[in-house]
């Protein structure tokens, strides 16, 4: 089937759904989903979303993230996007997102390499609430045209510039494909999240497997950092196949401590997370285990029911009482730093071409993200993929 639109959009992530809502209402946009519409990395995120605070938090929040990033950051991306995050939390409450409050007052929680709390949240389950809030808003639109089960099988090329791409659409989830689309756009944006369904253990659903990554590669397109893999410190310890379980790192923000089989802390567990997955890497072959233990005892009760209940459920699911007893927990992959280059407006080095998200490189995370600025990256280099689609269809250059 071949389909002609103003754009196409590859992935229904956070960084998708706000490039959908951004884009003028009398474009037409084609959405695709390479699963269901809720089988994306952004409905795991737990801990929540960095914001500057006010005009003193500057300074430090931009040390924070170069230092996490070992100042192999773009310095002008970071600038760009914490300059644009409380715009950006403005929206998402317009949109209707529910960050925690008290007496009306946002509340801020701190993470590893933080140097204070400035990450709003929703329990734990921040990406759940800010994702599936995005997702109805871009259902309501009567110009976003949604496709689930269908998968990019390569970007269509003209003239040196991108014309659209090409797809497989299956029927469900357990379906072959069964018709080809040819979907021609004049903007194409890639938002189709990391590389995670290429290792063994990872937070990441199994069929992110870096596609638009190795799709842009085959057409000569600009990558950027293809080494920079995080690996969180926490991840539930399973011996069950597949997608590994996420322990937020504010649960360590909040008071939660690492000890090794001796009863032993061995970390200041609010460092940046490479420096704590090496930490908890070299307990393990120093002892000989496959886990070390966290243990939520500092935390109040009342406040891991409140806070966490989504990591309580779980792990009580597992046999684990968080409130009562340590849980095993194991480093493991979980978010890609590096991609497809993109400059300040994620313009690839296609013309007509852009990428947001996670599947993007622009240079905000350096070598290594801190903590929750992945959902606040991807909607302001989102919106900013947006706001210059717009522009160059007012001026007619498209």
């Amino acid at each position: 089937m071949e389909i002609h639109t103003d754009a196409v959009i590859v992935g229904s992530g956070i960084a998708g759904l706000y490039s959908a809502l951004k884009l003028p209402e009398d474009m037409k946009v084609v959405l695709i989903t390479k699963s269901d519409l809720e089988s994306s990395d952004s409905f795991l995120a737990q801990g929540g979303i960095c914001v500057q605070r006010d005009e003193e938090d500057y300074d430090s929040y931009f040390e924070d993230t170069m230092k996490a990033g070992h100042y192999e950051n773009r310095r002008e991306s970071v600038d760009i996007m914490i300059r644009g995050s409380r715009a950006v939390i403005r929206d998402l409450v317009g949109y209707g997102v529910r960050f925690e409050q008290e007496n009306g007052e946002f509340i801020y929680t701190r993470e590893g390499a933080h140097s204070r709390p400035r990450i709003l949240f929703h329990e734990d389950i921040t990406g759940k609430e800010i994702t599936s809030t995005l997702l109805e808003r871009v259902k309501e639109l009567a110009n976003v045209t949604i496709y689930e089960y269908t998968e990019m099988t390569d970007i269509i090329e003209e003239n040196g510039a991108c014309a659209g791409i090409l797809a497989g659409k299956a029927d469900g989830p357990d379906q072959e494909q069964r018709e080809t689309l040819k979907i021609y756009a004049d903007h194409t944006i890639l938002a189709s999240g990391g590389i995670g369904g290429n290792y063994q253990h990872s937070t990441n659903f199994p069929h992110l497997t870096g596609d638009a990554v190795r799709i842009a590669k085959a057409h000569g397109i600009r990558l950027e950092n293809l080494d920079y893999v995080q690996i969180h410190p926490t991840t539930l310890y399973s011996l069950k196949p597949g997608r590994r379980f996420l322990i937020s790192e504010s649960v360590r923000g909040e008071g939660a401590v690492l000890y090794n089989h001796k009863k032993e802390r061995f970390v200041d567990e609010l460092l940046p997370r490479d420096v704590v997955a090496q930490a908890i890497r070299e307990q393990m072959e120093e002892e000989g285990t496959d886990h070390v233990w966290l243990s939520m005892e500092p935390i109040p009760r009342e406040k891991i029911l409140k806070h966490f209940p989504n990591i309580y459920r779980h792990c009580l699911e597992e046999g684990y009482d968080v409130t009562k007893e340590w849980i095993p927990v194991v480093p493991a992959q979980h978010y890609f730093m590096g991609g497809i280059w993109v400059d300040s407006d994620s313009h690839t080095s296609m013309d007509r071409l852009y990428a947001v998200g996670e599947t993007s490189c622009n240079g905000v995370h350096g070598a290594n993200r801190l903590a929750s600025n992945s959902l606040l990256e991807s909607l302001v280099f989102a919106g900013r993929a947006a706001e210059k689609i717009k522009e160059d269809k007012e001026s007619g250059l498209i």
